[in-house]
Formats: structure tokens, C-alpha cells, sequence
């Protein structure tokens, strides 16, 4: 059904030509799913574009042949590519809130490609096809979610309306570029599960690209590594996981987060405050008011936060887990005093503790370089000459790995991995000792993700830092954390040493979340 042939990709926006795929070959058979993993920058996304013909700018150069069918999407008129995009080949994005039109209700944009490509087509029988598709991929009253704006989903119904959209012409290719990034492990778990569905139902073949080698190898029979832009390796997708050829498979392979060995927690006892505890959080309850859909109605609360109660102690990572939505966040926020509760009370034995986000990029200040950003909390406080000032952030940079060039660089001329050491060492500044990261490794490749957590890590000793660690990722967390808790709705519903939580969970939501993580018993060792 598809064959990639010698394809080269090169930008002439540059003095010099830069070619970022190399000789790239693939061969796919209908209703195949084949992954293509590989770093940032390794290529992925360039070549699934090129497959569905989005790549049309003039100062990029392509040689080779991608013949869909017979068809050549390189050489082809624009008319027939027109015809097969949408129709026969069809791509789901990364971040559906970006590729979804915010204006426009989602029945009209999963209607969009049968008003292009069954033009014939009644306004009823759109709507009949674009509620039964809103069911098939398994959202609840598809009729709401038909009428309704993309703000007004979750980020896993959104990519579900992005599938609808992607399958409502039945593509014999479905291209998803890393279409799980960011999501909860059961999210995850549950857009995998749709994407075998349709393949199995529909015969549908899917080009799977992804930096999560673990969604990979639930998902796809056969797997591409590429390496700057290269084909370092393929071939059936267990032999690759368990005996891989190449050091640089081996090495993402490795960078995988398991769950292996029994951990040496010194604080794996229960700390619910006391001595020893560095912070002590005690009944947080906190509510949000909704909009009215009336205006006479009365404007209902809801709650967020249902009494929420633990400790933590000096030199302890805790780990907290739950989905979006379920209070992680807000709870931070409250630990830092950006959100007031509306009972409880927070109790801290040091200084203030400090915040690493999720989003590096949109964490720092694009106009500034990364010298003035590590320096402005110490301008802030007083009581430092700018010498002194300097001085400390060239330290801080080479705590966190980086060299003294950084500091007269901006953010955007850093890689994703060096903007996230900035943002760690940004918060560490001031000595807290307390750090908060919120999901602050969720978007970057698992190599970089790797080299995140053994900083946090060596900083933690280093410094006898106390970590509260948020993220969806149980394997991550179970890597980083002494202790677990486990929040749903607003609630603490198991907390425990590692070893307890996932090895003997208690709780069904536990349980579930571990069973969508593909946590294996064999990897208790």
C-alpha cells in the first residue's frame, strides 16, 4: 500500500543546505501498524508529513518517491493529492487544542472532510455520520460533544474528536504523530486501544510516531529507529525490544523507566506530619465556582480539593498521581500559596518552596537571556552585587550541567532538555528546600526525560532537597519516589512506600492505573 523509496528531505532557508532526512526507506502493507521512534530532531515528523503531502514549502528541497497505491505524493498534481488527503490518508496531531479550530463547534470539524470529499452529501446524513463516528470512538452523549467547542473537553476527548475527524472518510492510512504526548496513563491507554480497535474493525494501516517506547511496543508489530534523520534500525517489534542491534536502540530502550528492583526508601514509613516533616498539609478544601447556563441560576461550587491531608519529610521524594483533573495542580498551587483553600491549613518548616512547570518553553522569559532569568530571583530578594549575582548563576549552571555560554543564550536557542535545566535551576536560586515539579519531564524524549531525573536525583542529594513529584506516569514516578500518593476527584484514595502501592495495591482506581502503565508483575523481579 505504501512505499517510501530513497526519500531526502533538505531546507535551503539557511547559507548552508541542511538535510534533516537522509535515504529513508518503508514498506507498508494495508492494515499494518508499523511505529517510528526516535528523539526530537531524529526526523519523524518530517518524514509523516512528506508521507501525507503537507510538506509543500519552497525553500525545501525533496528527492526519492512515496507512492501510495502507485500514486507518487511527491510528484503528483495537486488536484489528486487533494483527493487522497483526508479521504485515503489521514493524519492526527500532537496537540489537538492547537489543530482543532477554537471557534468552530466540533460537529462542523469532523464533518469538514465529507463536506470535501462526498460533496453529494445531505446535512442530515453528515450529522448521522458524524454522531456515529463520535460513538465509535467511544464518547459519551456524542450528541453534547457534537454541539459543543473544543475549550469545552477534556484533552483525552479532544484527541478522540481529532480520530473522529481523521476515520469519518474510512483512510485506508492513518499517520498519528505522538498523539498520546502529555495525556494520563489511562488516556493513554484508552487512545491505544481505540487505535487497535479501528485497526482490527476497519483493516485501517497506521504509521504509530512516538518517543513513548512503551505505547510502541503495546501498539506495533513492526518499529523504525531513526537517529538524525537516519535509519539506524528495523524490524519486528519484540525482537527489536528484547535484542536490539544498535547501541542507540539499546540506548532508548534503556532509558525506559521499570519497575525492577525493591527500593531502599528510607522515608517509606507514613508520614502524615510530626517530627521530621518538612511540610504538613491538614483537611485542604477548596472549591471553584461554575458558570451559570442561566442567569437566575444559582451558581453552583465545585469542589476541587476533599480534605486533603499528608506530610512531607526532610530529604523524601513524594510521589502524586492521578489524572487531569483530579486536583494534582491545584494542589501545588495551594502549596505555594497561589490559590487560597477554603479550609485547611499549610504548615512549612523551611523556606518557601519553589516550582518547576511542566512547559519549559512557555516558563521562561523569551526576552531575556538565560543569565538574567537564573539571576532575577537573587535581584529580587536583595543583599547581592551584580558580580556576586553573576557569579552564583554561572555555579547554578554548572550544577545543572550546563557550561558558562548558556547564560548568554536565549531560551529558544536551547534545546527542550537544556530549557528544562534552566527552569530546575531557576527554582533552586534561592536554596529551597522544597521543589515542586509538575509533570516537569511529561514532554520530553526519553533520553532527555532520563537525564532530567538522574539531576533531580544527584541535586536531591546534593542538597538534601525535598521533592514533590506530580505526574501521570507511573513508571516515572515510581523511579523518583520514596513514598505514593494516589489522588481521584479531589481525594487521596492510597498512599504508601513504592514498593506497597505498586506491588500490593489496595484501591481499584490504583489498580487500574497500573494495569493502563502495562506495569508487568514479571518486572518485580
Amino acid at each position: 500500500m505504501l512505499d517510501v523509496i530513497d526519500l531526502n528531505l533538505e531546507f535551503h532557508d539557511h547559507l548552508i543546505p541542511e538535510t534533516v532526512v537522509f535515504d529513508f526507506d518503508l514498506h507498508m502493507e494495508p492494515g499494518e501498524i508499523v511505529g517510528l521512534v526516535g528523539e526530537s530532531g531524529s526526523g519523524k515528523s518530517m518524514t509523516a508529513l512528506a508521507v501525507a503531502g503537507l510538506l509543500s514549502r519552497h525553500d525545501m528541497q525533496k528527492r526519492g518517491r512515496i507512492l501510495f497505491e502507485g500514486v507518487d505524493i511527491l510528484t503528483c498534481e495537486r488536484s489528486r493529492l487533494r483527493g487522497l488527503q483526508g479521504d485515503d490518508i489521514a493524519m492526527i496531531f500532537q496537540e489537538p487544542m492547537t489543530s482543532l479550530n477554537p471557534v468552530l463547534p466540533v460537529g462542523w470539524q469532523v464533518e469538514e472532510a465529507l463536506r470535501i470529499h462526498r460533496p453529494q452529501m445531505d446535512r442530515e446524513e453528515r450529522k448521522r455520520r458524524a454522531l456515529q463516528m463520535l460513538a465509535d470512538v467511544e464518547l459519551e452523549d456524542a450528541e453534547r460533544v457534537y454541539r459543543s467547542y473544543p475549550h469545552q473537553l477534556s484533552g483525552g476527548m479532544r484527541q478522540r474528536v481529532m480520530i473522529a475527524a481523521a476515520m469519518i472518510c474510512g483512510p485506508r492510512l492513518l499517520i498519528a504523530d505522538e498523539p498520546t504526548t502529555a495525556l494520563d496513563v489511562t488516556i493513554q491507554h484508552q487512545i491505544v486501544q481505540l487505535l487497535l480497535r479501528i485497526n482490527r474493525e476497519k483493516k485501517t494501516a497506521i504509521l504509530f510516531i512516538s518517543h513513548d517506547l512503551s505505547l510502541v511496543r503495546q501498539l506495533c508489530r513492526r518499529v523504525v529507529v531513526m537517529q538524525s534523520g537516519r535509519i539506524v534500525e528495523s524490524g519486528d517489534a519484540e525482537e527489536i525490544f528484547s535484542h536490539p542491534k544498535e547501541d542507540y536502540t539499546r540506548r532508548l530502550i534503556a532509558a525506559i523507566p521499570r519497575c525492577e528492583k525493591e527500593k531502599d526508601s528510607p522515608a517509606s514509613q507514613t508520614a502524615d506530619g510530626g517530627d521530621g516533616s518538612l511540610l504538613e498539609v491538614s483537611g485542604i478544601r477548596i472549591g471553584f465556582a461554575q458558570e451559570r447556563r442561566f442567569l437566575f441560576e444559582r451558581r453552583r461550587i465545585r469542589q476541587v480539593l476533599k480534605g486533603v491531608s499528608f506530610g512531607i519529610r526532610q530529604g523524601e521524594v513524594l510521589g502524586l498521581v492521578g489524572e487531569s483533573g483530579c486536583g494534582k495542580s491545584t494542589l501545588a498551587k495551594v502549596i505555594l500559596g497561589l490559590e487560597k483553600q477554603g479550609a485547611g491549613t499549610v504548615v512549612h518548616r523551611s523556606a518557601h518552596p519553589q516550582m518547576v512547570f511542566q512547559d519549559p518553553y512557555g516558563s521562561l522569559n523569551p526576552s531575556r537571556k538565560v543569565g538574567w532569568i537564573l539571576e532575577e530571583p537573587l535581584r529580587i530578594r536583595g543583599g547581592c552585587t551584580p558580580q556576586e549575582r553573576r557569579e552564583r548563576a554561572l555555579a547554578m549552571l554548572q550544577k545543572v550541567g550546563l557550561g558558562p555560554e548558556i547564560a548568554d543564550r536565549y531560551p529558544r536557542q536551547l534545546s527542550g532538555g537544556q530549557r528544562q535545566r534552566v527552569c530546575i535551576g531557576a527554582a533552586l536560586m534561592l536554596e529551597p528546600k522544597l521543589l515542586i515539579a509538575d509533570e516537569a519531564v511529561s514532554a520530553l524524549d526519553v533520553t532527555i526525560q532520563d537525564q532530567i531525573l538522574e539531576l533531580l536525583l544527584s541535586l536531591k542529594e546534593e542538597m538534601g532537597l525535598s521533592i514533590l513529584f506530580i505526574s501521570h506516569d507511573m513508571r516515572v514516578v515510581y523511579r523518583m519516589s520514596d513514598r505514593v500518593l494516589i489522588m481521584q476527584d479531589g481525594q487521596i484514595v492510597e498512599q504508601g512506600s513504592v514498593e506497597q502501592v505498586y506491588f500490593a495495591p489496595q484501591h481499584p482506581y490504583t489498580k487500574r492505573l497500573l494495569e493502563a502503565a502495562d506495569i508487568r508483575p514479571e518486572e518485580t523481579g
